[in-house]
């Protein structure tokens, strides 16, 4: 079973199954989104480069974001403070909260994301072609 074709679906996705997304230096994969999850969360990775910026400090005013680092060390801002998370790290942004993630390290570091309620993934070709514009650094 590759995708989901309703909402109740068992989703089952091979390795680097999913909707693949570049933009430069970073790369998205979302295994589950607004189709499969009828909007409640979406399920992505985010792979940075070494010494990549991310998306850049922004605010979900109705959305928590929960990231479990993956590989890599990431580097995350909530609010005003910059931390470091290694692998098995685990950060929940709450709504409302300005936060970025980004790569200052030598090695490929990757999260995987949780975006609650869903939704997020429909905005992904206009990022893609924004990153398209504005490469991060």
């Amino acid at each position: 079973m590759a995708q989901a074709e309703r909402p109740d679906s068992v989703i089952v996705l091979p390795p680097g199954g999913g909707r693949h997304y570049a933009m430069g230096r970073m790369q998205a994969r979302f295994l589950a989104d607004g189709e499969e999850t009828v909007d409640r969360y979406s399920i992505s990775e985010w792979w940075l480069e070494p010494h990549t910026e991310g998306p850049g400090a922004h605010r979900h005013d109705a959305n928590d974001d929960v990231f479990y680092v993956i590989g890599g060390t990431m580097s995350f801002l909530a609010g005003e403070a910059w931390f470091e998370a290694g692998p098995g790290s685990f950060v929940r942004i709450p709504a409302g909260v300005t936060h970025d993630f980004a790569n200052r390290g030598e090695q490929r570091a990757g999260v995987l994301n949780f975006y609650i309620p869903g939704g997020f993934e429909a905005d992904m070709p206009a990022i893609v072609d924004w990153f398209a514009a504005n490469p991060p650094r």
